[in-house]
């Protein structure tokens, strides 16, 4: 909140403008990018609502760590699948797996397009 002013006023006060805090009792928050994962250790997490619209307020200790890219094993019977349905190369088809992470309908729709 703001330093030195009466906690129960400033509730006071945010109630009179329409909001509402919340605290969250979180052990841990984790936030996940495609890059980075954000660890937030020891975090204090408030819920604040303004007219409606919710929002998380999080502080604590910020940890990052990169994200290992996925490894995703394709099978034949899947790049025979693809192959079937596009009428694409193996290697285009096994790319286009690889992309999109072993689905088969993405693959398919997208080489379909």
């Amino acid at each position: 909140m703001i330093p030195g002013m009466n906690p129960r006023k400033m509730q006071q006060m945010m109630k009179k403008m329409g909001m509402s805090q919340v605290d969250i009792p979180a052990t841990e928050v984790i936030i996940k990018t495609p890059e980075v994962d954000l660890i937030i250790r020891n975090p204090g997490v408030s819920k604040v609502n303004m007219m409606g619209q919710d929002t998380l307020q999080v502080t604590g200790d910020i940890e990052e760590l990169p994200r290992e890219p996925i490894k995703v094993e394709i099978s034949e019977e899947d790049i025979k699948t693809v192959v079937e349905q596009t009428g694409v190369s193996e290697e285009k088809a096994k790319e286009v797996l690889e992309k999109n992470e072993g689905d088969l309908a993405a693959s398919i729709m997208e080489l379909s397009q």
